[in-house]
């Protein structure tokens, strides 16, 4: 039954972090295993061996991984070829995750408040700033090991998604579509694709690695320490998060002298630039995309709340 009920929160937890709004902490939280993975990481930090946790770790994350890697491609096409639609379904459940939090930081303290606007004037800087994706060489891959470090961490956390995090790091995208490939080339036994996606699920996954082990024992130190500032930082980056999922952009083709992946576009290669590597640009919505934006936001929100509410009552959640 461990295994079991591993195997189903593993595969939640795989959704959750392909899916920006989502968060993973919360999907084990709905199949009652949240403090089973917590405690087996605690335990093997520490270089405790114990059967139970490797069970729980290992079904959780095997199954994580399989949902990953067998529906990151679907995603990231979504993404790209219908940015608005997805953008505003994040949006909603991006806010599902706030009753998570707040069911842990009430009640209102003058700690929960500075944490909030402190973690939501960061989200406020990150969305004003242009994602960091032109980057290259060495900085490149220092940015995929933050990005893994980023999504781990947000695992821990529940109502804090750690999907969308990579999009403020400018990563959601590559990284989908990195894992794509690797599983085009482990289907074909193709080693030429299997290298190509290593260059950045390698450095993604030293991040995770980093990210669940170390990281996480460090928030969860000031969930211990610092408790209401702490999860009033979480529910500033919450509130802060739509900042950044404006619905209404959209990817335009890039002009002529502009950098993609830290080349110049030509007359020569302009045409040769896959859609997933355009620039965003914001358009101005016709009153159907308001409307329709509106009521995915809402689905969002029903989404999530409904998926945080069973997670409410397991015996160990």
């Amino acid at each position: 039954m461990l295994a079991l009920r591993g195997a189903i929160g593993g595969v939640l937890m795989g959704l959750a972090n392909l899916v920006p709004g989502i968060s993973g902490g919360t999907m084990l939280l709905a199949a009652g295993v949240y403090t089973r993975f917590v405690g087996a990481i605690a335990e093997l930090s520490t270089l405790r061996f114990r059967v139970p946790s490797l069970v729980a770790l290992g079904s959780i994350a095997g199954c994580a991984a399989l949902a990953i890697l067998t529906l990151a491609g679907p995603t990231k096409t979504l993404v790209v070829e219908q940015r608005w639609i997805m953008y505003s379904l994040f949006i909603g459940l991006t806010l599902g995750g706030v009753p998570v939090v707040w069911r842990l930081a009430r009640p209102l303290s003058p700690g929960v408040v500075i944490g909030a606007l402190v973690g939501f004037g960061l989200m406020i800087l990150l969305a004003l700033s242009d994602p960091p994706d032109q980057a290259a060489g060495g900085a490149r891959y220092g940015l995929l090991f933050t990005a893994g470090v980023a999504g781990a961490s947000a695992m821990i956390l529940p109502g804090v998604s750690g999907g969308y995090l990579l999009l403020l790091l400018g990563q959601y995208v590559p990284i989908l579509s990195a894992v794509d490939v690797l599983k085009l080339g482990l289907q074909s036994r193709d080693t030429e694709l299997i290298l190509q996606a290593a260059q950045v699920v390698a450095p993604v996954g030293i991040g995770v690695l980093v990210g669940v082990v170390g990281v996480s024992n460090l928030v969860q130190w000031f969930l211990r320490r610092y408790s209401k500032p702490t999860l009033g930082f979480l529910l500033g980056l919450l509130f802060g998060a739509i900042l950044g999922l404006w619905p209404f952009q959209q990817g335009v083709q890039p002009e002529v002298g502009e950098i993609i992946k830290g080349s110049p576009v030509t007359l020569e290669n302009r045409s040769d630039i896959d859609a997933e590597d355009w620039p965003v640009r914001r358009f101005s919505p016709e009153p159907r995309q308001v409307a329709a934006s509106i009521a995915l936001i809402f689905a969002g929100l029903g989404m999530t709340l409904g998926i945080a509410r069973l997670g409410r009552n397991p015996e160990d959640a």
